[in-house]
């Protein structure tokens, strides 16, 4: 465990050493990123050693608070969610210097000493072996994130999204208290190595719900999701790359260290986590869908992505709790397949649209167009994402999603018929999910990169320096070459779940390995006959073009504005389901033989925010003006309401 002390030290030092040097000091500007870059290779060390199957790393330290210690445990599944953690990091950071280029020195030199204690506060909650230790990681990376998200605060937008992901995870936390409390309580220690099978019954229901709602809050489940769509547009790209692509599956991660702790779950705990996968899933791919703004989006996409993660966990619980061993398998893969490659993808797209936000200097994928030109690579890296996001083959997304449909279809075949028929509903959604998921990303490639630059932001853009696109670069090959050696992977999940279900039904799943096997291999006999071709026109070079006016038909010549906008594209689809969406239009026509002007414009607020918690804080706001009228200002009244509540106190001790 010394290289991830030695970790956290780095990160210390590296993100308080900016503050001592000039603001415009190259060397203060680098040595914070360098620090994240050193330790992410310390911790990546142990953490490869456990998944290659070296024997887990547990130590302990005793401090002075009441039920605390520094108890640290690598097992299996706390490696492989370090891993993408870490390495997410790491690129990141890397790309954050010249991404600040534009700011004011200070102000993004100052920024390394949250982000490098949001890198250290996933790295404790990955690691933690007591509940106290894991809440003070837990809070270190809300406070941190937090910071960061409300980097450019002199915006109102950006000052009320941060405020907004502040209260949201301390709702969560709100939940985790009690939740570790019961456990804490029940086990006669705070260390998670006795909190194993100490809760049962209601208990343990109790416990699951509170896990739900607590983590959820963190992993972003509808309809808990509602800072996401604000915090990752206000944050810089980088931070918006490791908040979407992995902080959010720290959620994720305590929810399944959870569900080790309460022994074999109930069925209907599953079922619980499939609605809210499937929901979740559902509407993050509608309302980003209906997106005009890049990185709101890909924000949406992220509820979409960590939705169908958890529906793999709710598959795993309910095979689990069934007995069929493939199937809770199958869903429990399918779920850490899905965060790893879903970091990679995430975070690809969150990188290549800050480069074209940098660029442009706007987000709105309407006033973009044509970037392809100006930024090739910019261009060719958002595709890889975009592909891979849409889990399309041989891209690293699809086979997290075969193997989820793997388990769901195993399910129908080997489970009783209503939990058959529940299991079929489920992989309908998901290919619902998955054809949105398509039409999502052809609008925000083809809206944001192709076509014609629909205003000056867009036809004056250039492309990123290397010290941006090599990170970008990094995580798109993974996103394209993922797929094809999927089994890599595979196997790093076989520990992680050998530790939560005990011994792996290799045997029984070998069907799905075989399809992996085919569809990998067709994949790429594709992949190589596709760079062969292009090899060959490169070789007999670009092919003469003569142009020429063409007839117009009486119109005049063709403009940016001919073009189909991002609204205009999805406008079928938004339309069938704008029961869901809820899109307010604003439509002032042209009239007259001389119009002198027409507007039309759509706005789709978020359900949850306008359904649930607009009305919910205007009831709370109405309570408390009502209480307000006790607040008199004197201070014999409120040494009056002391002595009032004295009294009822003895009273109550003396009845």
């Amino acid at each position: 465990m010394i290289p991830v002390l030695a970790a956290f030290a780095v990160l210390l030092a590296s993100g308080v050493t900016p503050r001592l040097f000039r603001p415009d000091s190259g060397f203060g500007r680098r040595v914070g990123p360098a620090g994240v870059v050193i330790a992410a290779a310390l911790t990546l060390i142990p953490a490869c050693r456990v998944l290659a199957g070296r024997t887990p790393i547990r130590e302990a330290w005793p401090w002075p608070m009441p039920f605390g210690s520094f108890a640290f445990h690598l097992d299996p599944l706390a490696a492989f969610f370090l891993v993408p953690i870490v390495v997410l990091s790491a690129l990141s950071a890397w790309y954050g210097p010249d991404y600040f280029g534009g700011h004011d020195p200070g102000r993004a030199g100052r920024s390394w000493l949250p982000f490098n204690a949001l890198v250290g506060g996933m790295i404790g909650v990955c690691l933690a072996d007591n509940a106290l230790f894991f809440l003070l990681a837990w809070e270190t990376m809300a406070l941190s994130s937090f910071f960061l998200v409300a980097f450019d605060h002199r915006e109102e937008g950006v000052r009320r999204a941060a405020f907004i992901y502040l209260v949201a995870a301390h709702v969560g936390t709100a939940f985790l208290l009690p939740m570790f409390l019961s456990f804490a309580n029940a086990a006669g220690t705070a260390d998670f190595a006795a909190f194993s099978g100490s809760l049962s019954g209601p208990a343990a229901s109790a416990a699951f719900v509170l896990a739900v709602i607590g983590f959820g809050a963190k992993a972003g489940f509808v309809p808990l999701h509602v800072w996401l769509p604000d915090a990752h547009p206000a944050a810089p790209s980088h931070v918006s790359a490791l908040m979407s692509g992995v902080m959010l599956k720290t959620g994720l991660y305590g929810l399944i260290r959870t569900l080790t702790f309460l022994g074999v779950p109930n069925a209907w705990w599953g079922w619980t986590l499939i609605a809210v996968g499937a929901v979740s899933a559902l509407i993050g791919v509608l309302f980003a869908m209906a997106q005009r703004d890049l990185k709101r989006l890909l924000a949406y996409s992220s509820v979409e992505n960590v939705g169908i993660i958890c529906l793999s966990l709710g598959v795993a619980t309910v095979g689990r709790a069934a007995g069929l061993r493939p199937v809770a398998f199958l869903g429990f893969a399918a779920a850490l397949v899905h965060t790893v490659n879903h970091a990679a993808f995430k975070g690809t797209l969150f990188l290549a649209a800050g480069s074209a936000v940098r660029a442009a200097a706007t987000r709105e994928m309407d006033r973009l167009g044509g970037l392809s030109r100006r930024m090739p690579f910019t261009a060719a890296v958002f595709l890889a994402g975009s592909l891979a996001a849409s889990g399309l083959p041989p891209f690293s997304g699809f086979f997290g999603e075969f193997l989820l449909l793997s388990g769901l279809w195993r399910g129908v075949t080997e489970a009783d018929p209503s939990t058959a028929v529940s299991m079929a509903g489920a992989a309908s959604v998901l290919a619902l999910v998955f054809g949105l998921s398509l039409i999502v990303y052809v609008k925000a490639f083809g809206v944001s990169f192709l076509g014609s630059p629909r205003s000056d932001a867009g036809s004056d853009a250039v492309e990123s320096p290397a010290s941006m696109t090599v990170p970008m670069a990094a995580l798109a090959a993974f996103c394209v070459l993922g797929g094809l050696a999927w089994a890599a992977l595979f196997r790093a999940v076989i520990p992680a779940a050998a530790g939560v279900f005990g011994p792996v039904p290799l045997a029984e799943t070998a069907d799905t390995s075989e399809w992996l096997w085919k569809i990998a291999a067709v994949s790429g006999l594709l992949v190589l006959a596709a760079g062969c071709v292009a090899l060959l026109r490169l070789r007999r070079g670009r092919p003469a073009v003569r142009s020429s006016v063409t007839w117009g038909c009486g119109y005049g010549p063709a403009t940016a504005r001919m073009q189909y906008t991002g609204s205009s594209f999805v406008q079928p689809a938004t339309e069938l389901f704008g029961f869901v969406l809820g899109t307010r239009k604003n439509v002032r026509p042209p009239a007259g033989y001389f119009p002198a002007g027409r507007r039309f414009e759509t706005e789709t607020p978020d359900m949850s925010r306008e359904k649930l918690y607009r009305p919910l804080l205007a009831a709370v706001s109405r309570l408390f003006s009502r209480i307000r009228a006790i607040q008199e200002g004197r201070l014999q009244v409120y040494v009056a309401y002391m002595v009032l509540t004295l009294l009822t106190l003895l009273l109550w001790m003396l009845r």
